[in-house]
């Protein structure tokens, strides 16, 4: 198959030998519900600490292995190869003593997570043929930053593995134009066929896993996939990691692929939420008098619950209409809307109008260099709004609430061949580190 066609190839995961992984060893009892980690950058020092403490072998000892302080939000380890070579040492250590085991022939896999309201969200894991360079087969939407790169790429480097999946989306077509690759992983899902895993994570989402071992459906997976491309969703850094690893070696091999979940949006839309931030040192009505000049200002109380949420539904309202976001500070709210176009046009004339028009872009190219604040020096609150304003010290810090983009924002931002800003999407249901791993021996 083309490097410059997307394909999922099947491989031999490595799984937690739990009752169900088909091991020919005895396994240490584990628990694999709280065996499996959130990706590592949504996770905070605590966070990672909890994950530990709960069961001494979860997957984030691999992925964000000690020591590491927790950094803009997200958990960044310390520096040196010493904590590299310690992931390595114990993801070794863990396959020799059979916490790990191999399965014995190449798979694709379905996977399949369901919320506790009944959301769910299906798809591959496979090995992803990693295309061309400047392909758009797979499409980033988000730029990246040289420093997280390089450190998954030393991870990866040193484990010899894929140790967590980059999330990936296509659109696989609705009613009778839906897919092969989509028809087959409902057929295996809604089958009478055990899971490989079934097992419940502490944030109540249900985590199924099957197996497609027939090379003929593999083969007519294969098929169908080789005419569409892909959306990264979540994973950017460790999709330019893939890049740089390959790129660093002649012939082909095994780094010519890396471990993916593909979903279709078309089937299970994912659920998008915003990242927001919180400005420390910026006091917020003091920064929205500054903004004055280039947006309205409405003035809504933000103090408690009940006044946040109503401060959030007049945002929502507000950005059907052009790019808003939601200062807070000191129990206030600060509704920035009504941009002029002009204005942003003279801010970000190598822009597109759609890029323009994303909060993002308005708040890291015209607002924070206004507030002459820096996005690296924020701190990074994925998804949850109260969480952010609740991290503030009270009169000194700031946060910004941005409203969400939908999958159709980013579909039309890479199609005109733009990235967003860092960190303007926190797409859902992410994959659960753990589940599967893929070995680069």
């Amino acid at each position: 198959m083309s490097g410059d066609a997307l394909e999922l190839a099947p491989f031999r995961g490595l799984r937690y030998a739990t009752a169900d992984a088909r091991s020919l060893m005895d396994s240490p009892t584990l628990n694999l519900g709280l065996a499996l980690a959130p990706p590592y950058d949504v996770l905070d020092a605590a966070a990672v600490s909890g994950l530990m403490r709960a069961e001494p072998r979860n997957a984030v000892r691999l992925t964000v292995p000690p020591a590491a302080s927790a950094t803009n939000g997200a958990t960044r380890a310390l520096a040196g190869p010493d904590r590299y070579a310690r992931a390595a040492e114990t993801f070794q250590r863990w396959i020799d003593d059979g916490v790990l085991v191999r399965d014995t022939e190449p798979l694709l896999y379905v996977y399949e997570q369901t919320a506790p309201d009944g959301g769910r969200q299906r798809g591959l894991v496979g090995a992803l043929r990693l295309p061309r360079p400047g392909s758009t087969v797979v499409r980033p939407h988000e730029e990246v930053l040289s420093e997280p790169v390089a450190d998954r790429a030393r991870l990866m480097a040193a484990a010899r593995a894929n140790l967590e999946p980059i999330f990936l989306l296509y659109r696989g077509g609705t009613g009778a134009r839906r897919g092969t690759a989509t028809r087959t992983v409902d057929a295996v899902a809604e089958s009478a066929a055990a899971p490989l895993v079934d097992t419940t994570t502490g944030d109540r989402v249900t985590h199924r896993l099957w197996a497609v071992a027939d090379p003929r459906v593999q083969a007519d997976i294969t098929a169908d996939l080789a005419a569409r491309t892909a959306l990264i969703a979540d994973g950017h850094h460790r999709y330019a990691a893939y890049q740089r690893l390959r790129a660093e070696r002649t012939g082909p091999g095994a780094w010519d692929h890396g471990l993916a979940l593909l979903v279709d949006s078309d089937a299970t839309p994912p659920r998008v939420g915003a990242i927001h931030r919180v400005l420390p040192g910026l006091e917020a009505g003091r920064a929205a008098r500054a903004a004055r000049a280039l947006a309205e200002i409405d003035t809504i109380p933000a103090d408690g619950a009940g006044e946040l949420r109503a401060a959030l539904d007049h945002l929502a309202k507000a950005a059907a209409d052009g790019p808003a976001l939601l200062l807070v500070g000191g129990g206030t709210g600060y509704l920035l809307h009504g941009f002029a176009p002009e204005r942003l046009a003279a801010a970000m004339p190598d822009r597109s109008p759609v890029w323009r028009a994303l909060p993002t872009a308005v708040l890291t190219r015209v607002l924070l260099p206004l507030w002459d604040r820096t996005d690296e020096a924020a701190r990074l609150v994925h998804d949850d709004p109260a969480g952010a304003v609740a991290a503030l010290r009270p009169d000194l810090d700031s946060a910004v609430l941005l409203p969400a983009l939908s999958v159709d924002d980013v579909y039309a931002v890479t199609a005109a061949g733009e990235l967003t800003p860092r960190k303007s999407t926190s797409f859902g249901p992410k994959p659960r580190t753990g589940l599967v791993m893929r070995t680069l021996q």
